[in-house]
């Protein structure tokens, strides 16, 4: 029985994860559950999947999260803060984590999974652009299995075959990745027509339900840039062999390239509990809830464009982060979280982010960094840039 603690278990992501949990109780227990301050939602995932332990980001919380169990019936352990959240990763309560906690907020807890050997279902991109080589370095050091659960990235991960037996995948042969994006709701827009774009239209994504940091990182292909670097640290692939395809129907996640001519890919319907159930349950199959893909019934064509890199800039933003190395992916992901913070609360339009994030690269983007240290400090001073150039535009 493998013992998983799903970090987010309130957002979408830690949804199909629990879906997924629910449909094997013999095999998978959801024993930890945690959430960032919606109490009520957490509440009510506990009585529905009984986990051990329950805990709150927001310690400000924690009697509200104690007395809602209580009052419920559950016999639940209540936790509140980031640090309780990095220690039940850490601890005996799981063997398993679902690393879905949006953001750089992300970050310790992942690692501290990472560290202590953990098999991390990892969804939160962020740790990996953020901290890339510490995470990675970490994992061969515990021993840690890091299966990707982001669509894109689970594709490569089912295309590659494994090394010696672990999650580590084998790129001998490989010739470059292709990373997919849908192209999100502004598709074949011009870089003028988006000027007046509003949050509820950057939210409305065609083909991925997903939340609203996501959604508009999806809007700008930004969330595509931050894969791509993802994927330099997960492959180990030198920026110059990954590559982008637009593809509109989100059928085919990646595709993987090799020296002798071959392409291989990973299809399937736009639902992440196909990923979930990969990354919970390798090196076995498990029935996730997905149905099988008829592709006579979704149109039976696949579309493919290359990206509009004057309408997104995020996405060569992003690539500019990885070439550059050092502190630029920490400082690209702090200033886009800070933008998009300011996007959505209608203190900036949708094409000022690309342009903040570009203005912070410039000023902070340069530079090593030698440690965890080192990449929060370069994350604090670009998060610092983007709100002095807020308040220098009211």
């Amino acid at each position: 029985m493998r013992r998983v603690a799903v970090l987010g278990a309130t957002g979408s992501i830690g949804a199909s994860a629990l879906d997924v949990i629910a449909r094997h109780p013999h095999q998978l227990g959801a024993n930890v559950l945690a959430a960032g301050r919606n109490v009520d939602a957490l509440v009510a995932l506990c009585h529905t999947h009984r986990p051990d332990h329950a805990v709150i980001a927001e310690p400000a919380l924690f009697g509200e999260l104690r007395a809602k169990l209580a009052d419920a019936g559950v016999p639940t352990q209540a936790h509140a803060g980031m640090q309780a959240i990095d220690e039940l990763a850490a601890g005996d309560a799981c063997d398993t984590v679902v690393a879905a906690i949006v953001g750089a907020a992300g970050l310790d807890s992942t690692l501290a999974a990472v560290r202590a050997g953990k098999r991390v279902a990892l969804a939160n991109k962020e740790s990996l652009v953020l901290a890339g080589e510490l995470v990675m370095r970490a994992a061969r050091e515990s021993g840690a299995d890091i299966v990707p659960v982001d669509s894109e990235h689970n594709a490569i991960f089912q295309c590659l075959p494994a090394l010696d037996g672990r999650a580590t995948r084998d790129t001998r042969g490989l010739r470059r990745l292709v990373l997919t994006a849908s192209g999100g709701p502004f598709r074949g827009r011009t870089r003028d027509s988006l000027r007046d774009v509003t949050p509820e239209q950057a939210i409305a994504h065609p083909r991925w339900s997903m939340g609203p940091k996501i959604s508009v990182d999806s809007a700008t292909l930004m969330n595509k840039g931050l894969e791509v670097i993802e994927a330099h640290h997960l492959f180990g692939v030198a920026p110059e062999h990954i590559d982008v395809l637009v593809h509109p129907q989100s059928l085919v996640h990646s595709l993987v390239e090799f020296v002798d001519g071959s392409t291989l890919a990973q299809l399937g319907l736009p639902d992440m509990r196909t990923a979930l159930a990969v990354g919970l349950g390798w090196p076995e199959r498990l029935e996730s809830g997905v149905a099988g893909l008829d592709l006579l019934a979704q149109g039976g064509r696949l579309d493919f464009e290359t990206p509009d890199f004057d309408a997104f800039p995020c996405l060569a933003l992003a690539f500019r982060a990885l070439r550059a190395g050092g502190a630029a992916p920490a400082v690209l992901n702090a200033a886009n979280e800070t933008a998009v913070e300011a996007f959505l609360a209608r203190r900036i339009g949708f094409l000022d982010i690309a342009a903040l994030v570009a203005s912070t690269l410039d000023a902070h983007g340069g530079g090593a960094v030698a440690d965890l240290d080192g990449l929060r400090e370069a994350d604090r001073l670009a998060r610092a840039h983007v709100t002095r150039r807020l308040e220098h535009a009211r």
